[in-house]
């Protein structure tokens, strides 16, 4: 979540009960993408009141999928349902998505939309024209209708904690895992409260990161028009000279200068091609964690961790994590600190 105080009550109203009432040990991991509002005095006083709410706050707002995957680094359940706190997605259908995990024995299930008419039209034709597009170049089978609203078997969870990627787009990493699954339908409703807080320019971002991130193929299209250019020059030439032979006169600059601006125009793009991937292997090679966690309550400890390859220990007792963080004993410490150094002889 961020910057979604108004939304909160109503998400705490309608997730509690059916949590709840499904009779089964659960807990909530709230993750504040460092919000700038009071979703995170919020949290504290619903965290009070509900046990079962963990707290994740973020030093800074890292973004929609970093804060996924610390809530997923973090999650210690056997099943994770991963949802957006704008109501969009009705947390009503988490029983069933549980029982259909259980009852057909599959690692992640996943939410699809079947109707979504609260969303614009640009939304969906993009939307169903992007994941086309994905599909065609990744081979990848992640559904047009499915975002970030799945249940996820303990087994899926680790596996993506161990995996290096930064920037990372769930949405097609989960299905490129090919594990078990099934999908359960649901009419997407508008959001609860508040404004939307992905606009145009993070979906251009998102977009570019899924396709840099799951295929090739835009470097094998720059290939392709790097040889269609050469081969387009080379028939110009051969064009020239025999018009020259013959006498004719080439034709005028319009057309060399449409000519010029459009290899050109094919270049830049292959250019930026090639950059968007020697960003993503410069962003890797630096190894910059994507997100910092300022405070978990289950450690209360407020101190900053990076992203972990595995989840934290799953023990009932929040004292026995918090006692992986406590200093030697003193006795230790004392036999570090007097402990002689090697003596030098003196010739």
């Amino acid at each position: 979540m961020f910057n979604e105080e108004e939304v909160l009550p109503l998400l705490v109203q309608r997730l509690r009960p059916i949590l709840d009432g499904m009779n089964v040990p659960y807990e909530v991991v709230a993750v504040d993408d460092g919000s700038k509002d009071l979703t995170a005095v919020l949290l504290q006083r619903y965290h009070r009141e509900w046990p079962n709410l963990r707290v994740l706050r973020l030093r800074a707002n890292a973004g929609h999928q970093a804060a996924i995957s610390a809530g997923l680094a973090s999650a210690l359940g056997d099943y994770v349902v991963t949802i957006d706190a704008d109501l969009q997605d009705p947390p009503e259908i988490i029983p069933q998505m549980l029982a259909a995990a259980k009852d057909d024995g599959v690692d992640v299930v996943y939410g699809v939309r079947n109707d979504r008419s609260t969303d614009t039209w640009f939304k969906r034709a993009s939307a169903q024209a992007f994941y086309k597009l994905i599909g065609l170049m990744s081979q990848t089978s992640a559904h047009a209708d499915a975002g970030d609203y799945r249940l996820m078997s303990r087994a899926t969870v680790d596996a993506i904690n161990s995996l290096p990627e930064h920037n990372r787009v769930l949405r097609f990493i989960v299905p490129a895992l090919n594990f078990p699954s099934d999908t359960v339908e649901y009419k997407r409703e508008e959001r609860a409260a508040g404004d939307s807080k992905y606009p145009l320019m993070k979906m251009v971002k998102l977009s570019l990161d899924s396709l840099t991130g799951f295929s090739t193929a835009p470097l094998r299209l720059a290939t392709f028009a790097g040889f269609g250019g050469a081969v387009l020059a080379v028939l110009l030439v051969l064009y020239t000279l025999i018009s020259r032979s013959q006498g004719h006169t080439v034709a005028g600059w319009t057309s060399t200068v449409a000519i010029v601006a459009g290899v050109g125009a094919v270049q830049l793009v292959c250019v930026g091609i090639l950059g968007e991937y020697i960003g993503r292997m410069y962003g890797h090679m630096q190894g910059r964690p994507t997100y910092f966690i300022a405070y978990d309550s289950m450690t209360a400890q407020g101190a900053d961790h990076g992203p972990t390859d595995t989840p934290l220990p799953a023990s009932p007792h929040p004292e026995t994590i918090q006692a992986t963080d406590e200093a030697p004993d003193a006795a230790t410490h004392a036999a570090r600190v007097t402990s002689p150094q090697p003596s030098r002889l003196r010739g």
